[in-house]
């Protein structure tokens, strides 16, 4: 059974940081690229960062660049979303995302919110 558990979400104040977790089981974690997206009601789910199969070719949405690190281990089956100096506008429910590029096939997990406010 596949799974892909998001946590670390909470209410943080503005300038704070959070560190998101997301724990995969249930297939080959090392082969799968792996992705945060975030969604708030009303609007598109967006990319956040992405991070390759080897860990490798971090990429970033410009609203988070140099506010954010995503990293993994695949030892562990787990990626990370490390960010800093939250703004108000990062609040969402983010969600984490694989994908086997030769496959194409995509599993997510169900969700995980933060809330950036006083």
């Amino acid at each position: 059974q596949v799974q892909l558990v998001e946590s670390g979400g909470g209410l943080v104040q503005p300038g704070g940081s959070l560190r998101l977790s997301c724990a995969a089981s249930g297939f080959t974690f090392s082969q799968y690229a792996m992705s945060w997206y975030r969604q708030v009601p009303g609007k598109e789910r967006e990319l956040v960062a992405s991070i390759s199969s080897f860990g490798g070719s971090p990429n970033y949405a410009d609203s988070v660049k140099g506010r954010s690190t995503i990293s993994r281990e695949n030892a562990e089956s787990t990626v990370y979303l490390q960010m800093n100096s939250l703004k108000p506008e990062d609040t969402a429910v983010y969600y984490c995302n694989a994908r086997n590029h030769y496959t194409g096939v995509v599993y997510w997990g169900k969700g995980t919110l933060v809330t950036v406010s006083l």
